[in-house]
């Protein structure tokens, strides 16, 4: 079961990814086109985006959440990793919201940020990628002891500002 759980969300991310790396892209196309071929590249670029990365993207992180909880990885790069996801979620949303706003009438994506976002949709998957593969022991001595322990945050707000 694990194993097909995880090429379940293998796949999903290498479709969440392919999507978000593709998007840039069809979004610099719009400030090239008329409005009858701009309307062609927003039914293409929602159907992607909707139909596609999307699901995807919810595949992987119920795939990747149900997979975290059965192999119990709860470990600090795992905890990286979650939030090297968490940008690429960010992403996603930032995606979805230039669909509505760049297919405006006057609607316009500058060149340079579609090779700004791509280079950092690519830094990010490098980073999950490196984190997965090489899965390094990651020393916390660095970390206050109130941030390592749980209910640490609310014993270090008492000691800033103690209760009367």
């Amino acid at each position: 079961m694990i194993a097909w759980l995880k090429a379940i969300h293998i796949v999903a991310l290498i479709v969440w990814c392919a999507g978000l790396l593709a998007l840039p892209g069809l979004f610099a196309q719009r400030s090239r086109l008329d409005a009858g071929p701009a309307v062609e590249l927003n039914r293409l670029t929602r159907t992607l985006f909707i139909g596609v990365t999307s699901p995807a993207a919810f595949v992987a992180v119920v795939a990747g959440t149900i997979l975290l909880f059965l192999r119990e990885a709860f470990t600090t790069w795992m905890m990286l990793k979650l939030l090297a996801v968490g940008l690429l979620v960010i992403f996603h949303m930032r995606a979805g919201y230039l669909i509505l706003s760049i297919f405006e009438p006057e609607g316009h994506y500058a060149p340079w940020r579609r090779w700004a976002m791509t280079l950092a949709t690519l830094a990010v998957i490098g980073v999950i990628l490196s984190l997965i593969l090489t899965k390094p022991p990651i020393d916390l001595a660095f970390v206050p002891p109130w941030m390592r322990e749980p209910g640490g945050l609310q014993s270090f707000v008492d000691t800033i500002r103690p209760t009367p």
